[in-house]
């Protein structure tokens, strides 16, 4: 068993913020103690399931199978270039079945220079559906039957949204939300953020520790949060409703576009390049098809990005109904939106806390319409403004 580090000394856990339990169990499975070969992270949107992950991939190679941070091992893990950590992320809303069937023959070859073959599956709750499972099916006989040195690391939102078979084979760890009181901490000390702004940002993130930067360091996410956040007490007429639904899908378009605009252009240039001459030729089927597949596969990466945009402005929204609950009925404390407590206060004025919560089922309801039912967010997002229209409004 490994002493615990000083405070002092920085380790591949040193930037998990509110995790200290499972950090104490990652730990004992890196020193070779409860270790097994697939495990699921699981934990709401800005938990760190991801950082979670790539500090115990990093840990696991670890010279001193501790985490140190200071060995080669430590280093090439945290900064995701260890030749034996693999990553999948899939931008788009599935994993593919062929993709998966590569990985897997993949990972059961030896490790090139570390002590295990690791592999992270960033979006598990990816892997198909149990009408669907071909992708999940893909991945099971290998987490059945493992090879001696490959480990998998699945992270999914929760235990449910991963396919049974999967997840019945997997050891499972819950992450917590962190506190605002943790998060506003690490902004502090890792950042230099003033206590203020480091306060502001942990209350309006709700706990997701990505989020809370990006407020913190960037006015133009500020700002948009701002244009969210102030809908509901303008909420007030069915015009109101239309106008804030189109911005809402505006807003969402406008950042997804700012954010794959580069990502795009880079991956053109690299099939450019990967074809050569052979892209000006006009006959050449094989560049054609290559751009014709990189131009869908762009344009699904692009609908999953608005979603995405979409998905954190909802739960913005479900922000300001339960801050207004919680002036309703006299809750001490900061709001979460405490910089707009006369717009809440507009809210709960007009609402009665049941009324309230029947709003937070609205935003929900649009959510998995969206997400889960495929229905165009326009409409979805219209549907959703109306039933929050204001009571006492035309």
């Amino acid at each position: 068993m490994t002493a615990p580090t000083s405070p002092a000394t920085r380790t591949v856990w040193s930037d998990l913020v509110g995790q200290r339990p499972t950090i104490e169990v990652l730990q004992h499975a890196a020193a070779g103690v409860g270790m097994t070969h697939a495990w699921l992270i699981t934990g709401p949107p800005g938990s760190g399931r991801s950082n979670v992950a790539r500090a115990f991939a990093a840990a696991l190679q670890c010279e001193r199978q501790t985490g140190c941070g200071e060995c080669e091992a430590c280093r090439l893990g945290i900064s995701g270039s260890h030749p034996d950590i693999t990553w999948v992320k899939s931008e788009t809303s599935v994993l593919y079945v062929d993709d998966m069937r590569d990985l897997v023959q993949s990972a059961a070859k030896f490790p090139a220079i570390g002590r295990w073959q690791i592999v992270v599956i960033e979006d598990a709750d990816r892997l198909g559906t149990p009408e669907n499972p071909r992708t999940g099916n893909a991945l099971l006989k290998a987490i059945e039957e493992p090879t001696p040195k490959t480990v998998w690391l699945l992270c999914a939102p929760t235990v449910q949204d991963v396919l049974p078979t999967i997840r019945s084979r997997c050891r499972t760890l819950t992450l917590a939300t962190p506190g605002t009181r943790d998060v506003a901490a690490f902004l502090a000390s890792n950042d230099g953020i003033s206590e203020t702004m480091a306060g502001f940002a942990a209350r309006a993130s709700q706990g997701h520790i990505g989020r809370a930067r990006a407020l913190a360091l960037d006015e133009e996410t500020r700002t948009r949060r701002r244009e969210v956040i102030s809908i509901p007490a303008r909420l007030t007429s069915l015009g109101s409703c239309m106008t804030a639904a189109t911005n809402l899908a505006e807003l969402a378009k406008e950042e997804t576009e700012a954010i794959t605009a580069e990502a795009e252009r880079r991956e053109l240039q690299e099939l450019q390049a990967i074809f050569g001459s052979e892209r000006k030729d006009t006959t050449s089927r094989s560049y054609r098809a290559a751009l014709a597949g990189l131009e869908k596969l762009q344009k699904q990466k692009a609908k999953r990005r608005v979603l995405d945009v979409i998905d954190r402005a909802l739960m913005d929204l479900v922000s300001v109904y339960r801050d207004a609950i919680a002036l309703s009925v006299g809750a001490p404390g900061l709001l979460v939106n405490e910089e707009l407590r006369g717009d809440v206060a507009v809210v709960a004025r007009a609402a009665s806390p049941e009324e309230l919560l029947r709003m937070i089922d609205g935003i929900f309801t649009a959510r998995e319409q969206m997400l889960e039912f495929n229905v165009p967010p326009q409409l979805a997002l219209e549907s959703m403004t109306v039933a929050l229209r204001l009571p006492g409004g035309r």
